[in-house]
């Protein structure tokens, strides 16, 4: 592929998809690239709601292929939240430290052993002639009672990963990625564009 634009201002994501794309994709932009690029309201109820308004967007304002992703933390036992809402859990503009406070709040009362939950990543890319894909990547685990581990970001402190019984905080940043719901989503959006260039 030539050119794909991300849907995200984010620098960070933007270095780690060129890595994860790398021999796939000549060119990767991003909405930082546009000064005018719109910001979505992610109003969807659904990760894939969010991920297709979001690419839809860049796709009709660029004329390129598009990229975007909409992620977060299902908890079993709280009937699937905080969900789309995971990023602002604690309210708009809430960091890490209030979203963590209150989904461990809401867990106090659920015993140990059904705190099932999972990351889910949902990946959409959209082509403007009309072609409309969707991936999903899911690490699935436990919510612990208290913070561990020093890495990563978000919930990743009271996620205890299956197989590992350690926090995704606790994971070296190269197992991170061997697990991690974005890792998974990309593996299979890389499998999609190797079969769309034989």
């Amino acid at each position: 592929m030539k050119h794909l634009v991300v849907a995200t201002r984010n620098k960070g994501k933007i270095l780690e998809i060129n890595a994860l794309l790398t021999g796939l994709v000549d060119q990767i932009s991003s909405a930082a690239d546009y000064p005018d690029f719109p910001e979505t309201v992610e109003d969807g109820t659904t990760f894939e709601e969010n991920a297709l308004k979001k690419a839809r967007e860049a796709a009709c304002f660029t004329g390129l292929p598009a990229l975007a992703d909409d992620s977060g933390l299902v908890v079993n036992a709280l009937g699937g939240r905080p969900g789309v809402f995971s990023a602002r859990y604690a309210g708009e503009g809430a960091g890490d430290a209030a979203n963590n406070a209150r989904l461990l709040e809401e867990c106090q009362s659920v015993p140990a052993i059904h705190r099932q939950a999972a990351f889910v990543c949902v990946l959409a890319f959209v082509i403007p002639e009309g072609v409309e894909r969707l991936f999903t990547g899911r690490v699935t685990g436990r919510i612990l009672s208290a913070p561990r581990g020093e890495g990563g970001f978000g919930y990743d402190p009271l996620f205890l990963v299956d197989g590992f019984e350690r926090s995704m905080a606790e994971l070296t940043l190269a197992e991170k990625n061997s697990v991690s719901h974005r890792a998974r989503a990309f593996g299979m959006f890389r499998e999609y564009l190797e079969t769309m260039k034989r």
